[in-house]
């Protein structure tokens, strides 16, 4: 005879059990992340530096303290700023791409504003002779042709030739989550490329100042003392959206995103776009008509583009103006596929590198870096041949680049 063989589970475990299943435990909060702080908005980690000095501000619109620039904002706390000095599109960003711009008095404030992008690109003695610091406060894309980079570089040569300290107030890089593109070949050194570095960087400002002070790369090796003020809660792979747009033809995010693989048409016979209220997030021209439904028609606009490429005519190619911002992201490359595309439907392929057929073009090789991409571009190279042909200079330049990370 079996006995059968009960299990008594007391009744108080029972009713725990039933409570448990009528009221789950929350599931713990995700703490939000911190927010991304420029190196301008930390006030209180270089006023002290400022005060009782002399101080020269290299800015322009998008050196910013929340609302308002950050000269207006300085001022306002008591300092002493005795000059400012202005990049290409001049201080007050209204002058188009590639315009000259002269010396000036700030109407607003009526401090003497310096062009660095008009008789002279370096300050000079006289320049420096009644300022004691120097603040670089200026919103970079992270690429080899925008020349604000360029700009930092004279600054620092002039610091370090008049011993002078700059003190840089960094800002996120928004291009800063890959690093791509050819290295510069030192016989294409021009005023939109000066150092080995790839069309892609992946540097901020200030990560980028430590390069040239760390490679020798500035004049006579000299070295520029740096004080440098970091971003805070930022790291290189962060989406990060600028809160006022760096140059007139960069006004979305999109375009600032697409940039490093459309300017490279300025090389071209393509229009990127300027001319309209959608800048390098469209590319077309007149010959292309029938090849492509898409269509725009580039008009003068002041302050972006007066005399732009194909103006008043008809443009037909692509809109990316939708191209998605993730996939961007995700592939982290120049997008040489519609580089590739454009030309193989061109008509004349004779004309389509030819840039001397508009005054307002650079010269493809010098935008590239390289003289080779083109001449793979015309031969029909893949995009992968292409790519393989970019190391191993580009692994060599990406190891170089660990050393001054501010950043992961």
């Amino acid at each position: 005879m079996k006995l059968s063989t009960t299990i008594i589970i007391p009744v108080y475990l029972v009713i725990l059990s039933i409570q448990a299943c009528a009221n789950p435990k929350p599931a713990a909060k995700k703490t939000p992340p911190a927010e991304i702080l420029t190196g301008a908005a930390q006030t209180e980690k270089y006023l002290p530096l400022l005060k009782g000095k002399r101080i020269g501000m290299v800015v322009n619109p998008t050196s910013v303290i929340g609302q308002t620039t950050s000269v207006d904002s300085l001022l306002k706390r008591g300092v002493n700023i005795v000059k400012i000095f202005g990049p290409e599109h001049g201080f007050r960003g209204d002058a188009s791409a590639g315009v000259k711009v002269d010396d000036a008095t700030d109407q607003k404030t009526g401090i003497k504003a310096i062009s660095l992008y008009g008789k002279h690109q370096t300050p000079t003695q006289a320049d420096l002779k009644d300022v004691d610091i120097m603040v670089f406060d200026i919103q970079d894309v992270g690429v080899r042709f925008y020349t604000y980079i360029n700009t930092l570089q004279f600054v620092m040569q002039a610091c370090a030739e008049n011993n002078k300290e700059l003190i840089i107030l960094d800002r996120p890089n928004p291009n800063g989550f890959y690093i791509d593109g050819p290295i510069l070949d030192a016989r294409l050194v021009s005023g939109i490329g000066i150092q080995p570095i790839p069309i892609v960087h992946g540097l901020t400002v200030a990560e980028y100042a430590q390069m040239l002070n760390g490679e020798g790369w500035l004049k006579d090796k000299k070295q520029c003392k740096l004080t440098i003020i970091k971003v805070a809660n930022y790291n290189h792979d962060m989406a990060y959206e600028l809160p006022v747009k760096p140059s007139p033809n960069l006004n979305t995010q999109q375009s600032i995103l697409l940039y490093p693989t459309l300017c490279l048409f300025e090389g071209t016979y393509i229009s990127q776009g300027r001319g309209t209220r959608y800048p390098f997030t469209l590319l077309g021209a007149p010959a292309l008509k029938g090849k492509y439904k898409f269509s725009f028609t580039p008009k003068s606009i002041k302050g972006m583009a007066e005399t732009p490429l194909h103006q008043d005519q008809e443009c037909y190619g692509l809109d990316l103006r939708n191209y998605n911002s993730e996939t961007i992201r995700k592939e982290k490359k120049l997008q040489l596929k519609w580089l590739i595309e454009l030309y193989r439907v061109y008509p004349d392929k004779a004309d389509f590198f030819n840039y001397k057929l508009s005054k307002q073009m650079n010269n493809f090789d010098k935008l590239a870096g390289v003289y080779s991409l083109k001449e793979q571009i015309i031969a029909g190279k893949s995009e992968k041949e292409i790519r393989a042909s970019w190391e191993p200079g580009l692994s060599q330049y990406k190891l170089m680049r660990k050393k001054y990370l501010l950043y992961p």
